[in-house]
Parts: structure tokens; C-alpha cells; sequence
């Protein structure tokens, strides 16, 4: 619709997480180091957290297309408070079919896999999306099939992604020896106000444009509805080019931005972000 107006090749902040888009902010570099440096030193466990939006699913999308030919990846995205056991999606991300339904079967069809991978040079990484929605037994389960790993070989590595809530879950006594193992631990925080211009700019380039689109009190008003949530971020960016657009203007300036807000209500899921005092996260004890 406006991509052409404005000289874009592609919308700069469609919401469906595209690692052609990363912007590596300090602390998502910093998060990107730590997880490749978890890979290369064979970590049994790491950990990724971060508020609602705030890029972790484009940074597993980077993770993914550039882990390498040496390592086996089962990704679990959908995971849910109703999982029964965790032995099934994991088949199913892997690609793994069992002798037969029973989880004897299951349990061994997941350890030869990763026996036979590890064989053949390569280790089994598995990453678990959502995992806050995990319930604590599910956990443990992994914790139990991660006993295959030894002290010299490794040949599955666990990878948790979720929200501040999983932080709370993995502080339990009862998942204590999970938490324990988790050698790689990083938190994802809002952008800083440096940082969501930056991000902003990052993003326009990236789709082709070859001009400063969003004015700088526009960039300084996203940052002030935002409160640097990148998903907040692109809602807004991308409601503010449709409408420069429909206005006809080359550049989008901090009114035309209000107008997005005002016409979406004065209660509005963009101004909730400051309120709801994203991107503060309490210390877990037994964690990081």
C-alpha cells in the first residue's frame, strides 16, 4: 500500500519476526553472543527471557538459520500448559518416529537420536518456545533426558525461551537441579530511547529506504508510547507510514503519530506499555 510511495521494498514493521530485520541493539548483540557461545562450549542448558515483544522470536529465527550443518534443530513453538508429556512434541520437532506410542519407546527413539547424531559429528539442539507455559513436571522431564549427556560428550542441548513468568517457575525447589544446569542466562529489556530511534532508522534501511522517513520528534513520541517494546514499536511505525500516506507526506512528523493514537482511543494497547511498567523483571533466586 505505502511501500511504494515511500521507495520501500518490503513493510519495515510487519509484525511476523524476519531475521533479515535484526537490529542488534547492545543488549540483543550481548544476547546473540551469549547463545552462539553457548552452542560452541556445549552448554546443557541455556536460558532467553524477555517481556512481551521484545524480539525473542527474531533472535531464535537468527539462531536457527545460522546454527550450521553441525547440529541436529527441533524447535517446539506452540508449547501449552496442557502438555502431558514433552517426549511426543519432541519427536514430532525432530522428526523422530518411535516403535510405538509407549513412552518407554518414545524415551528410546529421543536417546538414539541423539546417540546417532552425536556420532555422525553432530549435536541435537532443541528449543522450546513459550516455555513459561510449561508446567514444572514437563520441565523435569527435560531435566531427565538431558542425564544422556555426560561430563566429556554432549549430545543434547536445551535451549528455554520464554517470558519473565519462566524465570519464576525455574526459582521452585522443585526444579532447583534444572535451574542449577543452566549455564547460558539472559535477559531481554525495552529498547533504550537511543536505541528505539536507532531501531526505527535500522528497520527503514533495511526495507529500502534511502531517506529519514520518520522526523526526529516522531522517532523521540514512539519512544514515549513504546517505552522501547519493539512489537509496540512496529505497530506504530506502521500505522504512522499508512497514514502518511493517506495524508500524502514524504516524512512522518510526532502529528501524525498522534493521530494513529487518537483515532485508535485514548486507552490503547500502545500507551498501555509505560503503565504496565514493561521490561521491569524482578531477580529470580536460583537462576542467572
Amino acid at each position: 500500500m505505502y511501500r511504494r510511495f515511500y521507495g520501500l521494498a518490503t513493510r519495515p514493521f510487519a509484525l511476523t519476526p524476519d531475521p533479515e530485520m535484526l537490529f542488534r541493539s547492545r543488549q540483543h548483540a550481548q544476547a546473540l553472543t551469549l547463545l552462539e557461545y553457548g552452542l560452541e562450549t556445549h552448554a546443557s542448558f541455556a536460558l532467553l527471557t524477555g517481556d512481551i515483544g521484545s524480539g525473542k522470536t527474531t533472535l531464535l529465527r537468527h539462531l536457527v538459520r545460522n546454527a550450521g550443518p553441525q547440529v541436529a534443530l527441533g524447535l517446539i513453538s506452540n508449547s501449552h500448559a496442557g502438555f502431558g508429556s514433552i517426549h511426543p512434541w519432541l519427536l514430532s520437532a525432530l522428526s523422530i518416529a518411535p516403535a510405538d506410542d509407549s513412552e518407554i519407546a518414545m524415551y528410546e527413539a529421543l536417546v538414539d537420536s541423539f546417540v546417532r547424531e552425536y556420532a555422525r559429528g553432530r549435536r541435537t539442539l532443541l528449543i522450546v518456545d513459550e516455555a513459561q507455559n510449561l508446567p514444572a513436571p514437563v520441565l523435569e522431564e527435560l531435566r531427565l533426558l538431558s542425564n544422556v549427556n555426560s561430563e566429556k560428550d554432549i549430545v543434547l542441548q536445551v535451549l528455554l525461551v520464554g517470558q519473565p513468568e519462566l524465570r519464576q517457575t525455574l526459582a521452585r525447589p522443585d526444579l532447583r537441579q534444572l535451574a542449577q544446569r543452566i549455564s547460558v542466562d539472559f535477559h531481554l529489556r525495552p529498547l533504550t530511547r537511543e536505541d528505539t530511534h536507532a531501531y526505527v532508522r535500522h528497520r527503514l534501511r533495511a526495507a529500502g529506504a534511502t531517506s529519514e522517513i520518520f522526523l526526529p520528534a516522531a522517532l523521540e513520541y514512539v519512544y514515549e508510547q513504546t517505552a522501547g517494546v519493539p512489537r509496540l514499536i512496529n505497530q506504530l511505525c506502521d500505522l504512522g507510514l499508512v497514514y502518511g500516506y493517506a495524508e500524502g507526506l514524504r516524512s512522518v512528523d510526532r502529528p501524525v503519530l498522534e493521530a494513529v493514537l487518537r483515532d485508535r482511543g485514548e486507552v490503547d494497547a500502545l500507551t498501555l506499555a509505560t503503565a504496565a511498567g514493561i521490561g521491569r523483571v524482578a531477580p529470580s533466586p536460583g537462576v542467572g
